[in-house]
């Protein structure tokens, strides 16, 4: 089985962007066939790279989901390993961790990682893929996971159509992962796999909360039965006015949300009801 890494840069992190890369060739254990694909989204890759590694140069920045679904057309494994320029490894073993987990079970689509705190801390919460985060050690099958830390089944991200190009940013994972469960897939948190990333937020993005809300629209129109996807957009909208009252927050958030409809969305493919019944059963419905 072969795996392909694919690292995402804007070219602006030089050191990381180095230290990423050298963790994705430290998988080559045990004679593992290892490939690394370099996506330079809108930046020259700076630095001398060995002839392992595939540069693939994009002339402007085309986004996070764009920009892996290049590497991933630029790649040949059977499965696509997504690492971003300030996250790394710190493990030999885990290439041939991975290998076993898709090898032993065929219906196995996706493998979140566990994210670490570099510095030592607790690390942040959202980065356990399931409503029961409190334990970031157990290991569970969940329903979405983490788009920068995971390892997913070329067959399974084929099967789901790639990841939706036009979201540029945020919630691109989570159209993905209902797709991929739609398929008969499974997605498992897998505490093992570990992946390291300085603890930041994610409003440190200025275009979070326009992308965030528009994002989530785009989300339920394309893949959710429409009494499920209603039901989805209010609870979210109930859940980020009682998150955030802040009105430098909540303005984008609403512009972004009616952005979310004004907008053509993409092909709309709902996931069927036995994926929704099969979603609640792992603790979310796909309604939170």
């Amino acid at each position: 089985m072969k795996l392909s890494v694919v690292v995402l840069t804007m070219g602006n992190r030089p050191a990381e962007l180095e230290r990423a890369v050298q963790s994705a060739l430290n998988l080559r254990a045990d004679d593992l066939d290892i490939e690394v694909v370099l996506v330079g989204n809108g930046a020259d890759v700076p630095g001398t790279w060995p002839d392992v590694v595939t540069l693939v140069r994009l002339r402007e920045n085309i986004g996070i989901p764009a920009g892996r679904n290049r590497g991933v057309e630029a790649s040949s494994g059977e499965v696509i390993i997504f690492l971003d320029d300030d996250g790394f490894y710190d493990s030999s073993t885990l290439g041939t961790h991975l290998r076993d987990m898709f090898t032993a079970d065929p219906g196995l689509g996706v493998v979140s990682f566990r994210v670490c705190d570099p510095e030592g801390g607790p690390g942040e919460r959202r980065h356990v893929p399931r409503l029961r985060a409190g334990d970031p050690l157990r290991s569970s099958d969940v329903t979405t996971f983490l788009g920068g830390a995971c390892a997913i089944r070329r067959a399974a991200f084929d099967a789901a159509g790639g990841l939706p190009e036009d979201f540029f940013y945020a919630h691109e994972e989570t159209d993905l992962a209902w797709q991929i469960l739609n398929a008969g897939y499974r997605i498992v948190y897998d505490a093992d796999s570990v992946m390291f990333h300085p603890a930041l937020p994610p409003t440190r993005h200025e275009m979070f909360y326009r992308l965030n809300a528009r994002n989530r629209v785009w989300l339920a129109r394309r893949n959710l039965p429409w009494p499920i996807a209603l039901v989805y957009l209010a609870v979210w909208v109930g859940m980020t006015v009682a998150r955030d009252r802040r009105p430098a927050a909540l303005r984008p958030w609403f512009g972004g949300f009616r952005e979310g409809w004004r907008r053509p969305a993409g092909p709309r493919r709902p996931i069927s009801w036995r994926t929704v019944w099969r979603m609640t059963r792992l603790g979310r419905p796909p309604v939170i």
